[in-house]
C-alpha cells in the first residue's frame, strides 16, 4: 500500500471519527482529543523544523550554481525573466479567483475561531491586528539579524538573504565556490531525506490533525476540503490552457496541433508518475522530434523541468487562501502580495519528493500569518492535485523551452551562450 493511500485512509478515518465525536462532552472523548491534539502539533512542528534549512540551502545551491554557470548567458536570463513572469501571473490569477470563491463556502465561524485560537499560539502564527504598510513590508524584507530572522521563522528575510548569498557566492573563485556549494547541496539533500522520514509518519499525523478538526467543524470541513481539491484542479487546468498553450503556440512558432503533440507524452508520464524528473527523457525526445535547437533540448529543457514549477504557483496560492478561510484568517492586500512574492521565489526550491510542494508552502503560510495545522490535511488529499500540478510543471518547462527556441527568444544551437 502506497504512502498516499495510507495518508488518505488516515484522513478519512480521522474525519469520520471527528464527526462522530462532534458535540460530545464525554470525559473519554475529551481525553482522546487531548491526546491526539499534541500528536498532530508535534507532526506539524516536525515539518516546520525542516523548512528553514531546507528552503535556504536549496535556494543558495540553485542560485549559486545557476548564476555561476556562464554557459547559458542571455538565454538563461531570458528564461528566468519569463519564468518569473509566468509564475507571478499564475499566482495572481489564483488569488483573484480563489479568494471570492472560498468566501462563498459556508464555514462555522465559531468553529473556525476554535481552530484559530490554539493554532495561532505558536510563534510566528499569530494574526497581526493591523495591516503593514508597503514601506514597512520593504524594510522588513531586509533582515537586520539573519539568525534572529531564522529563530523567528521570518521567511521573506531568509529568502532575500539566501538569494543575495547565492548571487555573491557565484562571484567567488571557482574552487572555494565549489566547496561551499558541495556543503550547501549536502545540507539540502540531507534535509530532503529528513522530510521523507517525517512524511512516512504522515498517516498518524494526519489522523491526529483530522480528528480535532472534524470534531470542531463537522461536515463543513470535509466540504471545504472537497472544494479546495476541485478548485486546485480547475485552476491548474485553466492556467495551462489560458497562459501556457497560447504562449507556446504563438511565441514558440508552433501550430496548435504541433504544440499539443509536443507536450502530450511528457504530460502523460508526469500525470501518471507524479514526477517531473521521470518525464525528462520523454520531453527531451519530444523537443528533438519537434526540431528544437540542441541547446534547448539538452540544457534549457532539463533545467526548466527541475527548477520551473508552474503548477506549484497555482496550488500553493490556492492552498494558502483555503487554509486562511478554514481557520477564519482574513488576508489583507499586503499579505496576499507577500504570498504571491513568496510563492514565486520558493517555487524554485520545491524539493523533488512526493508532497514537496506542500512542505514548501510553509513560508507562504508564515508570511500570511496562517496557522500551519492544516498542512496535514493538504498532504492527505494531495494525490489528485499533485497529478495535475506535476503535469502543469512539465507543460511549463516545455512551454518555456519552446518560447526560448522561437522568435524573438532565439536559442543559438551552435553558440555557448
Amino acid at each position: 500500500m502506497t504512502l498516499a493511500i495510507r495518508v488518505l485512509i488516515g484522513l478519512l478515518a480521522g474525519f469520520l471519527l471527528g464527526v462522530a465525536l462532534t458535540g460530545s462532552s464525554s470525559p473519554a472523548v475529551t481525553a482522546a482529543i487531548g491526546i491526539l491534539t499534541p500528536v498532530g502539533t508535534i507532526f506539524v512542528n516536525l515539518i516546520r523544523m525542516t523548512v528553514v534549512p531546507l528552503v535556504v540551502s536549496m535556494l543558495v545551491a540553485s542560485v549559486g550554481a545557476t548564476a555561476a554557470t556562464r554557459g547559458l548567458g542571455r538565454t538563461g536570463t531570458r528564461a528566468l525573466l519569463i519564468a518569473i513572469g509566468l509564475l507571478t501571473a499564475a499566482a495572481v490569477v489564483s488569488v483573484l479567483v480563489s479568494v471570492p470563491l472560498f468566501a462563498r463556502i459556508s464555514i462555522d465561524q465559531s468553529a473556525a475561531l476554535a481552530l484559530q485560537g490554539p493554532a495561532t499560539s505558536a510563534p510566528g502564527a499569530s494574526v497581526p491586528s493591523g495591516s503593514p504598510t508597503l514601506a514597512t513590508w520593504l524594510i522588513d524584507l531586509v533582515p537586520v539579524n539573519i539568525v534572529k530572522a531564522a529563530a523567528d521563522g521570518a521567511m521573506l528575510p531568509l529568502i532575500f538573504f539566501a538569494i543575495v548569498f547565492g548571487l555573491a557566492l557565484a562571484q567567488v573563485e571557482g574552487t572555494k565556490r565549489d566547496a561551499v556549494l558541495r556543503v550547501v547541496e549536502g545540507v539540502a539533500e540531507t534535509m530532503q531525506r529528513v522530510v521523507v522520514g517525517i512524511l512516512s509518519l504522515a498517516p498518524i499525523g494526519v489522523f491526529a490533525l483530522a480528528v480535532p478538526l472534524a470534531s470542531r467543524m463537522g461536515w463543513s470541513a470535509a466540504g471545504a476540503v472537497v472544494a479546495y481539491v476541485a478548485l486546485v484542479v480547475v485552476l491548474t487546468i485553466g492556467a495551462v490552457a489560458v497562459l501556457l498553450y497560447p504562449l507556446g503556440i504563438l511565441a514558440g512558432s508552433m501550430s496548435p496541433a504541433a504544440f499539443v503533440s509536443y507536450c502530450a507524452p511528457g504530460q502523460a508520464i508526469a500525470f501518471a508518475a507524479r514526477s517531473s524528473l521521470a518525464a525528462i527523457p520523454a520531453i527531451v525526445e519530444s523537443a528533438e522530434r519537434a526540431g528544437l535547437p540542441a541547446r534547448a533540448c539538452r540544457v534549457v529543457l532539463p533545467l526548466a523541468a527541475v527548477a520551473f514549477h508552474f503548477g506549484t504557483a497555482v496550488a500553493q496560492t490556492v492552498g494558502v487562501v483555503f487554509l486562511a478561510r478554514l481557520f477564519g484568517v482574513t488576508l489583507t492586500a499586503t499579505q496576499l502580495a507577500s504570498v504571491v512574492f513568496t510563492v514565486v521565489l520558493t517555487s524554485f526550491a520545491v524539493p523533488g519528493i512526493p508532497g514537496g510542494s506542500i512542505i514548501a508552502m510553509v513560508p507562504a503560510l508564515t508570511v500570511a500569518n496562517v496557522p500551519l495545522d492544516g498542512l496535514g490535511i493538504l498532504l492527505a488529499v494531495d494525490t489528485i492535485p499533485d497529478m495535475f500540478r506535476t503535469a502543469a510543471n512539465v507543460t511549463g518547462a516545455m512551454t518555456l523551452t519552446a518560447i526560448l527556441s522561437g522568435q524573438p527568444w532565439k536559442v543559438d544551437a551552435g553558440s555557448t551562450q
